[in-house]
C-alpha cells in the first residue's frame, strides 16, 4: 500500500452548474434586447413630444392675444386718457341733425328755423302724392296731439315737401286740412329743399318707374318723424308705425 492519500475531487452537479450557466447566459443574452427595446420607444416618443410642445406653446399665444383683443385696456385712474379707439367711438356717434331752412309754408309766407324758435317741431318729410306712408304719419300726427291735448300748445307739427314740383303752396294748403288744424305744410324752391333735407340727413329721390308722363311717379322717401327742441336742436325720432300713445307718453317728458 502506498502511503499517499489519493485525491478527492468534488463533483460538480450537472444539474446545479447547467442552471445557473443557463440563467447567467439568458440574462447576458436577453438584457441588450430589452435595452433595445426600450431606447427605441424613447427615440419614437421625443419628436412627438417636441412637435406636441410646441402646438401647445402657439396654443397659449394665441389665447393671449384674442384675450387683449377682446379685452382692451381700461383708464383706471381720473385724468387718465382713454384709449384712442374708445374716443374714435364716441366721436363717430354724434351725428348732428337739423340747421338752417328757407322755405315758404302753405300760405305762400315765407319761414325759417327762426320762425319756430322756442317751439318743440315734430317735422316729417313727404309729399302730397304719397299713397300711403305720408298720410299713415301726419294722421299719427295728428292723433298724438289731440292726446297730449293743451300741453302741445307750444308744439309746431311741420310738414315738409320732397316733391317741390308738384307740391305748390296752393296744393298743399288743401292737403293739410285733411289733417290737424295745426299741421303746417312747406315748400320752396328745388335748392331750398334740397339745402334742408341735407341738414336733416333725409333719403329723398325719385322711383324708377316706366311710365311715360314726367308728372306721375313716386318718390322714395325717410319715413321717420323728428323732434325738434325750442332752440332748434335736434332731440329724438319717432319710426314709422310707432303707436300715437307712445309718441305722447314721449313728447310730454320735454314739455
Amino acid at each position: 500500500m502506498s502511503d499517499e492519500t489519493p485525491k478527492i475531487e468534488p463533483k460538480l452537479n450537472p444539474t446545479t452548474e447547467t442552471t445557473a450557466k443557463s440563467g447567467s447566459d439568458g440574462a447576458t443574452e436577453k438584457a441588450p434586447q430589452t435595452a433595445k427595446k426600450g431606447s427605441t420607444g424613447l427615440t419614437r416618443m421625443g419628436p412627438l413630444l417636441a412637435v406636441l410642445a410646441i402646438i401647445i406653446s402657439f396654443g397659449l399665444m394665441f389665447a393671449a392675444r384674442s384675450y387683449k383683443t377682446a379685452n382692451p385696456p381700461v383708464a383706471k385712474e381720473a385724468g387718465q386718457q382713454a384709449p384712442k379707439a374708445a374716443k374714435k367711438s364716441t366721436m363717430t356717434s354724434t351725428v348732428q341733425i337739423g340747421g338752417p331752412f328757407s322755405l315758404v309754408d302753405h300760405n305762400g309766407k315765407a319761414v325759417t328755423e327762426k320762425t319756430y324758435a322756442g317751439k318743440q317741431m315734430l317735422i316729417f318729410f313727404g309729399y302730397t302724392f304719397c299713397p300711403d306712408v305720408c298720410p299713415t304719419a301726419l294722421t299719427t300726427i295728428s292723433n298724438t296731439l289731440d292726446i297730449v291735448g293743451d300741453a302741445a300748445e307750444n308744439v309746431v307739427p311741420l310738414f315738409i315737401t320732397v316733391d317741390p314740383s308738384r307740391d305748390t303752396p296752393e296744393h298743399l294748403k288743401e292737403y293739410v286740412g285733411y289733417f290737424h288744424p295745426k299741421l303746417v305744410a312747406l315748400t320752396g324752391t328745388e335748392e331750398q329743399i334740397k339745402a334742408v333735407i341735407k341738414v336733416f340727413r333725409v333719403y329723398a329721390a325719385k322711383a324708377k318707374t316706366d311710365n311715360e308722363d314726367p308728372e306721375d311717379y313716386l318718390m322714395d322717401h325717410s319715413s321717420i318723424t323728428y323732434l325738434m327742441g325750442p332752440d332748434g336742436k335736434f332731440l329724438e325720432h319717432f319710426s314709422h308705425g310707432m303707436e300715437p300713445e307712445k309718441i305722447a307718453e314721449r313728447l310730454l317728458k320735454h314739455l
